[in-house]
């Protein structure tokens, strides 16, 4: 098990003239990070302009989801959001550069809010989720609250946000607790 609830990984590639494979997800190499939980669905995004911003999102139980996320094609910078009220780290987040090439993933599990910011035109990312989409149990917080203080690496435009994602309530408007397992978020080990 790692320490922190949201880690980084990256699958080994095997290259030879042709290109490269790797296995971008195993049941048995999760489990040796403490990762038991069934992934159900996945998911793809694609985003046209640089300086979109998706997020931050998560959904409430009964469907709450741990999500697996890889860029397939281009650069993002991708955001886990503690939000576990009774965690030491409540409110708090850690970023990772993902892109295709490099093939990271970043693991957050249920009690995180999740978002990315792309750093060019055309990328797209995919992600497994733990249980299925249920609108009812949708639910995010305001990607430019300052309170949360996140450092977005946008484009002198600014950012690209769906109408649902400019409208998302504040931190102190949350209407959710996650339960919190003991572990604090930890800086991203690289």
């Amino acid at each position: 098990m790692t320490e922190s609830p949201v880690f980084l990984l990256t699958p080994r590639r095997f290259e030879d003239a042709r290109g490269w494979f790797s296995e971008t997800y195993s049941q048995a190499s999760m489990a040796k990070f403490g990762v038991n939980e069934t992934f159900v669905q996945d998911n793809q995004s694609f985003s046209r302009q640089t300086g979109t911003v998706r997020g931050i999102h998560f959904q409430r139980p009964p469907h709450a989801q741990a999500k697996l996320v890889r860029c397939v094609r281009g650069s993002l910078i991708d955001y886990a959001v503690d939000l576990r009220r009774q965690s030491p780290t409540f409110g708090r987040w850690v970023s990772i550069r993902l892109s295709a090439d490099g093939g990271e993933q970043l693991y957050i599990p249920v009690g995180f809010g999740h978002a990315f910011a792309t750093l060019e035109p055309d990328v797209e990312i995919a992600y497994k989720v733990t249980d299925v989409y249920a609108p009812d149990c949708d639910g995010g917080v305001r990607w430019n609250d300052p309170k949360l203080a996140i450092e977005w690496p946008l484009p002198a435009s600014g950012a690209v946000l769906s109408d649902k994602d400019a409208v998302l309530p504040s931190l102190d408007e949350l209407d959710v607790d996650f339960a919190y397992d003991g572990r604090p978020l930890l800086p991203l080990a690289v």
